[in-house]
């Protein structure tokens, strides 16, 4: 049943509130849902509806000038071919809408007509979806790189942000139909032959760009809130070097070399060689906690283009700075 006018501008009303309490006055999403008496997962919700009802549009337009220098430096260091500085923001929300513009604004100038995107999963590669504006429409195929995870609810999982890009650039979406994580390796085996699965596989291979999120091993990280790792796997993994992974499960260390992961072998996606031949493989970041692990991906071969904040930029080429020389393997 459709609202009635009277509920609708109420509706309205409370959706430019919360608005112009984010974007003009800069509030955090905790703090409008304390001012506002609502629980912190609605505000985003009716943040994003606010989008959606065309009530607020955001633009990110980063000054070339801002981060011009830090680009040059991480190009020239890991050879990447660009890289995409998004400003810093003490809201996390906001600091990962950024950088998923740059990208958004990334795709909206590089895609063609047959252009084929693999989409990893994540909250940061579910966030480009949501951050695209203006877009040129496009014949081009989004394409699962990896199955999919109930736990990791729709919001991060790759068919359902393949579908949101295809629905932005007026596109198709190509789902993965096979679980993201499965029991053993003999069971990923014969999947990865199913005919299904590997026709989606294969098309995924062939894509011109790839969008793929660095994770980093905290107790906040996606394998933990899908249950594919607990909290003392999480621990352990740290301790025999593991620093993070490369799109939900190629797991490296700072050096870029692959971590033995006892799920390395269980995961239904592409791997780091494959991901390796797409022309232009995105890594998307933008947490200040990932600065380690972005050094591990930037190291691996495996990135062409790098989307993280100024902060994280800046602790990448320190940190490369401080272990540069200490690989003694």
């Amino acid at each position: 049943m459709k609202p009635q006018p009277s509920q609708r501008n109420t509706d309205i009303d409370l959706l430019t509130e919360i608005a112009v309490l984010y974007y003009v006055e800069n509030l955090t999403q905790e703090e409008i849902s304390h001012r506002l008496d609502l629980s912190r997962p609605k505000v985003g919700r009716l943040i994003r509806r606010a989008h959606d009802e065309g009530i607020v549009e955001v633009r990110v337009r980063h000054h070339p000038g801002v981060s011009a220098e830090l680009e040059r430096e991480l190009m020239q260091r890991f050879g990447l071919d660009r890289a995409l500085i998004a400003i810093d923001h003490k809201d996390p929300d906001v600091q990962r809408a950024s950088v998923a513009s740059l990208v958004a604004n990334h795709l909206n100038r590089s895609l063609n007509d047959g252009s084929i995107v693999a989409v990893g999963m994540g909250r940061n590669v579910g966030a480009v979806a949501d951050n695209v504006f203006d877009p040129e429409q496009k014949s081009c195929v989004f394409v699962c790189a990896i199955g999919g995870s109930l736990r990791a609810g729709e919001y991060m999982n790759p068919d359902h942000i393949c579908r949101r890009l295809a629905a932005c650039f007026g596109g198709e979406s190509e789902t993965l139909y096979a679980p993201a994580l499965v029991e053993d390796r003999e069971l990923r085996a014969a999947l990865i032959r199913n005919d299904t699965v590997k026709q989606t596989l294969d098309r995924a291979r062939r894509a011109d760009m790839a969008l793929i999120g660095v994770g980093d091993l905290s107790e906040d990280s996606n394998m933990v809130r899908m249950g594919w790792f607990s909290p003392q796997e999480i621990s352990e993994a740290r301790l025999s070097g593991t620093i993070g992974d490369i799109m939900g499960y190629n797991f490296i260390d700072i050096y870029g070399r692959p971590a033995a992961e006892p799920i390395q072998d269980r995961i239904v996606g592409l791997s780091a060689a494959d991901l390796a031949r797409i022309p232009d493989a995105i890594a998307i970041a933008s947490e200040n906690t990932k600065a380690p692990s972005i050094l591990g991906a930037l190291r691996s071969g495996v990135v062409n283009t790098l989307a993280t904040s100024a902060t994280n930029a800046h602790s990448i080429i320190k940190l490369d700075d401080a272990t540069r020389g200490n690989d003694e393997h």
